[in-house]
């Protein structure tokens, strides 16, 4: 018997409002000095033996230096893992991205992004059939099987880029489009010793486009695309802003229709959110639309906080 397995990153439904999540170049992006941080929390089926639970923290800093020197330092955490398997994986980066201001009120920002990862199985608390003794009902400490010799972990090095061109903003609009490359080197994450599973390059194509509506209020208009291996999604939503609060929309969709009982439409994703002082909170819910079963949906919990603008003439409210 053989048996196939795809690994893929985990992605976040409020990943097109927290784009750190998917592209290192929005470290610093804020500008003017500022500091952005925060958490994300995503639980995954809950209803299901498959559980999976998913936590991201970031931390990034703008470093200004007059119009012709601008940088950002970023830090990522990531955390998952899977109640049935026992599966887990832990990743931190750090990245750098550069401004460059083109004419036009054009900004370009590249970016590298440099990661150390681990993930665990735990095969040592696996019982393999050569260890039970039906006749006697002992458990031998001892086996031969091949399995006992899989690693109960896997560290690797990981290379990733990105870019960003973003628009200043006139008359309230702004808009902003993106391109992410992670993986580049395709690290070994197998965990059979002396075998090579190279984990598929990431690619992920996005943009966002923000304009005023009824005076003070705004309307931000998003979209994603990723692709890993033989899969790819589509999120397109929009995120609406009343004073403090906010409104957001987003379906997920599965151009490839991998399988044939795939969906081209997976899930809607509703969001709230609530900004007090430099604080965002954020709560979504996907509503799955596929046969699945009764999964209990995907819930995501975020805490966002920004610094104040100081080298401002006038403190502005984010760009995101």
């Amino acid at each position: 018997m053989t048996l196939n397995a795809s690994a893929q990153d985990p992605i976040f439904t409020q990943s097109t409002f927290v784009q750190e999540t998917i592209n290192p170049a929005f470290s610093g992006f804020e500008d003017n000095g500022r500091t952005h941080l925060g958490i994300l929390h995503r639980t995954q089926w809950p209803n299901l033996n498959l559980k999976i639970n998913s936590q991201f923290f970031f931390w990034n800093k703008s470093f200004d230096y007059g119009p012709s020197l601008g940088f950002g330092l970023g830090v990522t955490a990531l955390r998952q893992h899977e109640s049935f398997t026992n599966y887990s994986q832990n990743q931190v980066n750090v990245n750098y991205a550069h401004r460059v201001n083109l004419r036009g009120g054009w900004i370009f920002r590249p970016a590298v992004d440099v990661g150390f990862g681990f993930k665990d199985f735990q095969f040592s608390n696996l019982t393999l059939g050569d260890q039970i003794n039906i006749n006697t009902g002992t458990i031998s400490p001892t086996t031969v099987d091949p399995l006992a010799l899989n690693n109960d972990n896997v560290v690797f090095v990981d290379f990733s880029t990105g870019f960003v061109f973003e628009k200043e903003e006139i008359n309230g609009v702004t808009y902003w489009f993106g391109v992410s490359v992670k993986h580049l080197n395709r690290p070994n994450i197998s965990f059979v010793q002396g075998d090579n599973l190279a984990l598929d390059i990431f690619y992920s194509l996005h943009g966002n486009y923000r304009f005023p509506f009824l005076n003070d209020y705004s309307i931000m208009m998003t979209a994603n695309y990723m692709q890993q291996g033989e899969f790819n999604r589509l999120d397109i939503g929009s995120l609406f802003q009343v004073n403090q609060f906010l409104l957001g929309v987003t379906a997920a969709t599965n151009p490839a229709k991998n399988g044939e009982d795939s969906h081209l439409l997976t899930s809607i994703n509703g969001f709230i959110g609530l900004e007090y002082e430099r604080f965002r909170f954020g709560l979504s819910y996907d509503f799955n639309t596929t046969q699945i079963g009764r999964t209990n949906g995907v819930y995501e919990l975020s805490v966002t906080y920004l610094t104040a603008c100081r080298s401002c003439n006038t403190d502005r409210s984010r760009k995101r």
